[in-house]
């Protein structure tokens, strides 16, 4: 395969990854990775460096879209984001220093979990009436649009879901992938956020832990140009297309689309961890 031909498939690849991600907001990652490892062979520890690189170009692309729809909840992306920063540098720390098949392992399981919790249905608490305390001294409830106008919402748990963005921090530096996965789940499932919101939310934080890792990941001389340039334009590119189906796309399907998807990855990234094909 020429270089050429090589580039243009990468720059598609990349377009597809970053409408899913916006979609998601898993942010690409969880797509580029087994896709630059599996499809293309490139070392897993470049992936997860271009894939960094991606998250901060989808981070862009999509939240500036979602703001001015007023999907974004900024006071809980920020609250949230001051652990999963924390995070982030810890997880890229722990990459530099294990092997590639041992990452694909640690990635796929990861995407299993995620898959699992994302099919399971929210359970409803009829009897809580507010937000918790530090929701609401923080004011981190807010709305979003609906057809007819805003739907209100509160925002429930929001001390275990700052620590659980701990975790989340390092598996983006760790895996490459921005964390999205976490991010959304932690959000849906313990915040209670509607998940368009929790989507968008994700897509704003996940560029800030992606640069935080990807800083690392320079330092330590893994993001090659040649490779970073055309997954950041091809996922910048399709972020932006992404952000726009949001619109119009309902909660449910994005759920189906979120678990098939990592599932589907989570088993081919195992499966080649174990027989050595990373």
């Amino acid at each position: 395969m020429s270089v050429i031909v090589f580039t243009l498939c990468i720059l598609a690849g990349s377009m597809l990854a970053g409408i899913v991600g916006a979609l998601t907001g898993l942010g690409g990652g969880v797509i580029l990775v087994p896709m630059l490892v599996l499809l293309f062979k490139v070392n897993v520890h470049y992936a997860v460096g271009a894939s960094l690189m991606s998250v901060i170009a989808t981070s862009s692309g999509a939240t500036v879209a979602y703001l001015r729809e007023g999907y974004t909840n900024l006071r809980v992306g920020m609250f949230l984001q001051v652990a999963a920063a924390a995070g982030a540098l810890l997880g890229a720390f722990i990459a530099a220093r294990i092997q590639g098949h041992q990452l694909a392992i640690l990635f796929g399981i990861m995407l299993l979990f995620s898959a699992w919790m994302s099919l399971r249905r929210r359970k409803q608490n009829a009897a809580a009436g507010g937000s918790d305390k530090l929701a609401h001294r923080l004011r981190l409830s807010g709305s979003y649009p609906v057809p007819g106008g805003r739907q209100e919402y509160r925002i429930y748990h929001s001390s275990g879901a700052f620590g659980l963005m701990l975790g989340a921090g390092t598996l983006s530096g760790l895996l490459g992938i921005g964390s999205g996965a976490v991010k959304v789940l932690a959000m849906d499932q313990m915040m209670r956020l509607p998940y368009k919101v929790s989507t968008t939310t994700s897509n704003f934080m996940i560029g800030i832990t992606a640069a935080v890792s990807a800083a690392l990941y320079i330092s330590l001389g893994y993001i090659d140009p040649g490779l970073t340039m055309p997954v950041m334009l091809g996922v910048l590119a399709g972020s932006m297309i992404g952000a726009r189906l949001l619109m119009k796309t309902r909660a449910d399907s994005l759920r189906v689309l979120f678990s098939v998807v990592i599932l589907v990855l989570a088993i081919e990234m195992i499966y080649s961890g174990l027989t050595g094909r990373i």
